[in-house]
């Protein structure tokens, strides 16, 4: 047997071995689920049609920081004012009322990357269930 036959499986093991450790010390990146948000009241809950501008404030709980309010879908960021883990606002320009129907009303609190060598112990993005309906009548 040469040289090369005999060190083989001593490389094998050692490449094993390196594998198993790098995923035991945490190499994935597992993200964690975030904070989820609730919606329990929207302030107003209606407006008519063809309306002025106004806040809406949203009423829940596990409303993070830098949570923001979903307006049938779209991510108000600009618009979102944090008050506190219980309360949000948000400026609903007229152009957003101009016609009647309804609009779905959700929170997301955004993900948080994570940390150390392998980016670690972040946080999903969360999204509230199931949304709260507001009327524009």
């Amino acid at each position: 047997m040469n040289m090369l036959q005999t060190l083989q499986p001593v490389k094998t093991t050692l490449l094993a071995t390196l594998i198993a450790l790098t995923l035991a010390c945490g190499y994935s990146s597992k993200m964690t689920p975030g904070a989820m948000p609730a919606i329990a009241t929207l302030s107003p809950s209606s407006a008519a049609a063809g309306g002025a501008a106004f806040v809406l404030t949203v009423n829940g709980t596990n409303f993070g920081t830098k949570a923001v309010v979903n307006w049938n879908g779209v991510a108000q960021t600009a618009n979102t004012t944090y008050v506190s883990g219980g309360q949000l606002t948000v400026a609903v320009p007229a152009a957003a009322i101009a016609t009647a129907g309804t609009i779905t009303v959700t929170v997301t609190n955004p993900g948080t990357p994570g940390t150390g060598m392998y980016g670690s112990g972040g946080t999903l993005p969360e999204t509230s269930r199931p949304p709260l309906d507001f009327t524009v009548n």
